[in-house]
């Protein structure tokens, strides 16, 4: 018995996200790395085929579809290898925020073009001396009649180069208590004060844009706030299980594609005339990876069917998000040793697939950060 009830639907809708994949993405990704971007004429493609925002509203131009197939699109983007096209971080971690808290007037204006690709978002929490402590965030707000006003530094923002909407996490100065003077604020591309700095060099996923932001004296109007004033904190816990339920989801996605790959390559390399899947050592390691693989797979498939029925699962989300990115990078690891000498060569996919899980386990909260959290819902 399978543990998510896919639909007929939810496999025509996965097939055709696979064609579109294989002819749209596929053929780009080595060109995408060496650019270091994915064109935004993509995202627009994406949109215009129904693969972004599938959950939104038909009354904003969405499908109102559920929540399977977020995961469709998560899975199948992580199992073709490339980074760079984050339609998941896009579509399923900033833009829920604008439709569960924003007002009618900002979901009537912003989730449209979102659900086409026309407008691509960012969220900007991590600072240069703030990450996974949400607390300790500098960037102020400041309201100044009918506007707010916005100064502070922002980094290692995910789409932070094409981005055309920032939801911008920022804190009242006036505020004592660092969770109470938390509010989140949508600000345009083009706005005056906001600028972006240097696309940062990153070890791995070199097609994503990751950058700086800077906000100096940036004036947007106060209905950009999304919930009531120093509500933030809360908000972003609400949304986070989310954030980390894909990033695990991901992680499992992408050792499922190491598992087929590499197991490929153990049955089809030669050794004194043998497969190298035929090595006893060989075999252990594959099986012990494929069982690793197995209930990763398992226990986020639990997961995702809780977080549909909206059960509690901080604990589990949290202990899924450090296990899976953690198994990840391990089979990763383990991939490249049996590759051998062409673990070492950049052609292999293998090798990007190493760099590119290797910060998994520290965005979206650190590890440790997840088991402070499992910790502390389990009363220890």
């Amino acid at each position: 018995m399978e543990i998510l009830a896919y639909t007929d639907q939810h496999d025509r809708f996965r097939n055709r996200l696979r064609e579109f994949l294989r002819v749209e993405v596929v053929p780009n990704i080595d060109q995408w790395e060496a650019d270091r971007a994915v064109p935004k004429a993509v995202w627009r493609k994406m949109g215009s085929e129904g693969f972004l925002c599938t959950w939104v509203s038909p009354t904003y131009g969405g499908q109102g579809r559920d929540f399977l197939h977020s995961v469709i699109v998560c899975e199948e983007l992580f199992k073709i290898n490339q980074s760079g096209l984050t339609a998941y971080v896009h579509s399923d971690i900033i833009v829920p925020y604008i439709d569960a808290y924003g007002s009618e007037e900002l979901k009537a204006r912003y989730l449209p073009p979102c659900v086409t690709g026309d407008m691509i978002t960012a969220i900007a929490m991590t600072e240069p001396n703030a990450g996974s402590d949400l607390s300790g965030i500098a960037t102020t707000a400041i309201q100044d009649g009918d506007q707010v006003v916005i100064n502070g530094t922002k980094t290692f923002i995910s789409n932070g180069i094409f981005s055309d909407l920032v939801l911008v996490a920022v804190r009242d100065p006036a505020m004592s208590n660092p969770h109470q003077a938390i509010s989140l604020y949508l600000v345009e591309s083009g706005t005056p004060g906001f600028t972006r700095g240097r696309q940062l060099e990153k070890m791995g996923a070199h097609s994503q844009d990751t950058a700086e932001l800077f906000f100096s004296d940036c004036r947007i109007p106060r209905a950009n706030r999304l919930g009531a004033k120093g509500q933030g904190f809360l908000m972003l816990m609400a949304k986070l299980q989310q954030e980390r339920l894909l990033v695990a989801l991901g992680a499992v996605a992408i050792a499922e594609y190491l598992i087929e790959e590499i197991t490929t390559f153990c049955r089809t390399t030669l050794v004194a005339d043998r497969p190298l899947s035929r090595s006893q050592a060989i075999q252990f390691a594959l099986v012990e990876m494929a069982t690793d693989v197995k209930l990763g797979r398992t226990f986020i498939d639990k997961l995702i069917a809780d977080h549909m029925e909206n059960r509690p699962i901080i604990i589990e989300t949290s202990m899924a998000k450090y296990w899976t990115t953690e198994m990840v990078k391990r089979t990763a690891d383990r991939c490249l040793d049996l590759l051998g000498p062409e673990g070492m060569c950049e052609a292999i996919g293998l090798v990007r697939t190493w760099r590119d899980v290797r910060v998994m386990s520290i965005f979206a909260g650190t590890n440790e950060i997840m088991k402070n959290i499992a910790a502390k819902f389990m009363g220890l």
